[in-house]
């Protein structure tokens, strides 16, 4: 066979083998990357909100720094990680769980939320529900409530995971409105 004027490199069957091992062990080095929560928001260095991340993500939350963990969702709903307390709690990360109604959030879920992050502190913290609505919506009131910050610049948390409807903007509205803050949750 002609090599039309370039070189022909031919490798040995041992080469040949060595090499897709070498591809195949690359691959499987990417398939052990695990894959984020839905919605992961980073808002600081020390808080952290999502929605319902894998065993698997949970497993790593002391190697990326996670001291404490609020989950806003009931337990028993659907998708919830079963092991998620003993995930947790066995890398000695607090666990804390509000089960939080979709339908019916209330002023007192807020208070007690906001009551669970002051009493964590400057713990680096991960808050999440099943994907991401309650945490994101909490935190933004806790930002803007409790920590005065600008509820525009608090509320892009917000945005970049959903626009509130029904029960969780009436809350949202009713909690600003209570402590005259004028912003409309969009």
């Amino acid at each position: 066979m002609a090599s039309l004027g370039r070189p022909v490199f031919r490798l040995p069957h041992s080469a040949i083998g060595s090499l897709l091992l070498a591809a195949l062990v690359h691959a499987g080095a990417a398939s052990a990357q695990v894959a984020p929560p839905p919605n992961l928001v980073e808002i600081s260095d020390r808080l952290t909100t999502s929605g319902q991340p894998s065993l698997a993500w949970l497993d790593r939350l002391k190697d990326n720094g996670f001291e404490a963990v609020i989950y806003l969702a009931p337990a028993t709903v659907q998708d919830a990680v079963r092991e998620e307390p003993l995930a947790v709690s066995r890398q000695g990360i607090v666990f804390v769980n509000i089960p939080i109604r979709w339908e019916e959030p209330s002023s007192r879920d807020v208070e007690t939320f906001s009551a669970v992050l002051t009493a964590l502190g400057d713990r680096k913290m991960l808050v999440h529900c099943q994907l991401n609505y309650r945490a994101s919506s909490l935190v933004f009131l806790h930002r803007t409530l409790v920590g005065g910050e600008d509820p525009a610049k608090a509320y892009e948390s917000v945005a970049r995971v959903w626009s509130p409807t029904g029960a969780w903007k009436r809350l949202l509205q009713d909690q600003l409105g209570k402590r005259g803050i004028a912003f409309d949750v969009y």
